[in-house]
């Protein structure tokens, strides 16, 4: 009987029109950002409640947190790591009843090592409230997106870490003096910890029940020291809640930020020490303030790191960039680590490292990977000798696992294009998204978008950026790279296809 009821749940979650519900949704969150993008707050907050009571936005919601997160397997205080297709409907039930008055229950605290030798605490809400988290941001981004600045790029739809290193190249290029600029690598005190909730609240453009239920769910996060303070890492709104409370400090002085993480540019007349004063002022009507021991004033021809990459001003002018040695460390130990187990044979590593490499190719392939020691040649040729040195492989296999291992990703230094002034997903141009999309993947993802005119391949709606895209092998064959065998769908078709499993 429970096996019955298990597949009869299972069949009708996974026969939704999922096509059809982020049509839905899409539509609402963009006449919310038309809303708030005309001044008609009024009218925004009354699409924000349709959000909230919308059964699109509420089996979305919930199909995000137990499908597509990253963090979809780590527990909260509730023990629980999944839910079942029928847990899902209960929850639903639940979203469907309380969805405007939430109470949100205790976080799980999860203590994470820091790169100085400390801990920072990860607070994982359980997946009942990561869902009204997730129906939350579905309601609050589409408005302040109309209103962030244009040089905020972390946690945003639409933007990335990539649009940020474009516009650190423009600004210390030849063209821009970047050999008479400073830079100040701006650090925050334990940010996400300090955040003011009454700056969160007092900008949040939300209906009263949102807004009640943001308010309890940033008091269920908090520290006992500091009550009105803190935005609990880990849950699925934090990142949002910091963005709102930060933006505006880009206008001080030209910088960038990437959620905590900012960079500021100076000209030689330009005064360090009143442009840190101005920032100091800002981050204390939040509740925040500057590490003074971590930010740092440098010259940009003694170059910083930022976002992994390190950005240097040659001596004759020249900018360049490449990827931070704490960041090449991080990956060769990776890399290592699956060269020198024993727990598998040299196919299996071959397929463990390829994913690795690809993705930390594709993130940096923006910097320059030839006259550097980040070209990965020594790694390689270490993974040639172990490899080799497995007796069952002969040379022509070795160098078919070698070219396995370590795929080529093609690479531009500066060659991406950045994200056009403040636009956002949420104002609806398809076009320019779906045509963006397609240069932020590499190259057989692009060529697969462009095949499909950027549209997904199974469900059909265009690709525009609010989901990953992921190539799907047609035959099921992970090493057939032929264009015809490959597809782009969404992260989510993609585990249709496969049966409801997540496919890397």
């Amino acid at each position: 009987m429970g096996r019955h009821r298990h597949q009869k749940s299972s069949d009708l979650w996974k026969g939704q029109n999922w096509k059809q519900l982020r049509k839905n949704l899409f539509r609402l969150q963009k006449r919310v950002y038309k809303a708030v993008q005309a001044g008609d707050l009024r009218k925004a907050r009354s699409l924000q409640k349709l959000i909230l009571k919308s059964r699109s936005a509420q089996l979305l919601a919930i199909r995000q947190v137990t499908q597509l997160n990253q963090g979809k397997k780590t527990a909260g205080i509730d023990g629980k790591t999944a839910l079942k297709y029928s847990e899902r409907f209960e929850l639903l039930k639940k979203l469907v009843s309380s969805a405007e008055n939430w109470t949100h229950l205790g976080l799980r605290e999860i203590p994470i090592p820091k790169k100085n030798g400390g801990t920072r605490m990860l607070k994982v809400p359980t997946i009942a409230d990561r869902a009204w988290q997730c129906l939350a941001k579905f309601a609050l981004e589409p408005a302040h997106e109309a209103t962030f600045h244009a040089r905020s790029y972390g946690f945003r739809t639409g933007r990335s870490a990539h649009d940020a290193h474009r516009q650190v190249a423009n600004h210390l290029q030849s063209n821009k003096n970047g050999i008479t600029k400073r830079v100040i690598e701006l650090d925050i005190k334990k940010c996400f910890d300090r955040i003011s909730h009454k700056s969160i609240m007092d900008k949040l453009i939300a209906p009263s029940g949102l807004k009640h239920g943001i308010f309890k769910c940033l008091k269920a996060g908090v520290n006992p020291e500091f009550p009105e303070q803190g935005t609990p890492q880990g849950g699925v709104v934090s990142p949002l809640l910091a963005n709102i409370a930060l933006d505006g400090i880009e206008n001080i002085h030209p910088s960038i930020r990437y959620a905590d993480d900012m960079v500021i540019f100076l000209k030689p007349k330009d005064n360090a020490g009143k442009i840190l004063n101005k920032i100091r002022t800002f981050l204390a009507e939040r509740g925040m303030e500057i590490s003074e021991e971590k930010t740092k004033l440098t010259k940009a021809t003694d170059g910083f790191d930022f976002l992994g990459w390190y950005f240097r001003v040659q001596y004759d002018g020249r900018f360049k960039s490449y990827p931070a040695k704490e960041n090449l460390k991080k990956f060769l130990k990776k890399v290592k680590t699956i060269v020198n187990s024993s727990n598998y044979g040299a196919e299996i590593k071959a397929k463990k490292i390829a994913p690795i490499v690809r993705g930390w190719r594709n993130y940096h392939k923006w910097c320059c990977m030839e006259d550097s020691p980040y070209n990965l040649y020594f790694p390689m040729k270490t993974a040639e000798r172990k490899f080799r040195k497995q007796k069952s492989i002969n040379r022509h296999e070795s160098k078919r696992l070698l070219d396995k291992a370590f795929p080529k990703v093609s690479w531009k230094e500066n060659g991406h294009t950045m994200v056009k002034g403040t636009k956002s997903p949420y104002d609806g141009d398809l076009a320019y998204w779906s045509q963006r999309n397609s240069k932020l993947y590499d190259n057989a993802t692009s060529k697969a978008l462009k095949k499909l005119n950027h549209s997904c391949g199974y469900c059909g709606l265009k690709l525009k950026g609010d989901e990953s895209v992921h190539l799907h092998h047609i035959d099921g064959n992970h090493d057939n790279w032929k264009p015809k065998n490959l597809m782009a769908v969404h992260q989510s078709c993609h585990q249709l296809i496969h049966g409801g499993k997540s496919r890397d």
